[in-house]
C-alpha cells in the first residue's frame, strides 16, 4: 500500500457477500469540484488558504478548493469559487450548493448535510485589444 493510501479516510459504501466496497475521501472531494465546475458563472475554483491547510495534513486534492468533512455518511461539504463578472453571486452559489449535493449524494450514497460555499473573487473576461 502507498503512503497515499495510508494517509487517506476511506468510508465504507456497502458490505456484499464478496466484500466490501470503500471510498476515499478525496474521491468525494473531487465528485464536489466537478459538479461545482459544471455551474454556469464559476469561473474556477480556488485553493486558497484552504489549500495551504489541507497541505499539511496530507490531502491531495487541495488545489481544487474543495474540502469535504465525512462523518457515518454524513457530508459536509466546503467550497472556495470565483465567480464570472455579470452572474448573480446567490443565484450561482445556490446552483453550485444544488449540483454538489445531488452529485455527491448520487454516486456515493451518502447524505450530504451542508455545502458552504465562499466566493473569493470575481473573475473579469479579458477582452483582446484592438
Amino acid at each position: 500500500m502507498s503512503k497515499e493510501n495510508e494517509r487517506a479516510e476511506t468510508y465504507v459504501l456497502a458490505k456484499t457477500g464478496t466484500g466490501v466496497v470503500k471510498i476515499a475521501d478525496d474521491v468525494v472531494s473531487v465528485i464536489a469540484a466537478l459538479a461545482a465546475q459544471e455551474v454556469e458563472g464559476v469561473a474556477a475554483m480556488v485553493g486558497g488558504i484552504g489549500k495551504r491547510i489541507i497541505g499539511y495534513v496530507g490531502h491531495k486534492s487541495a488545489d481544487t478548493g474543495v474540502r469535504v468533512d465525512v462523518d457515518k455518511g454524513r457530508v459536509n461539504a466546503y467550497i472556495a469559487i470565483n465567480i464570472k463578472y455579470g452572474y448573480s453571486i446567490p443565484e450561482v452559489s445556490k446552483m453550485v450548493q444544488e449540483k454538489v449535493k445531488a452529485g455527491i449524494e448520487t454516486m456515493t450514497g451518502f447524505t450530504v448535510e451542508s455545502v458552504n460555499i465562499r466566493v473569493e473573487k470575481i473573475q473579469i473576461e479579458s477582452t483582446p485589444s484592438s
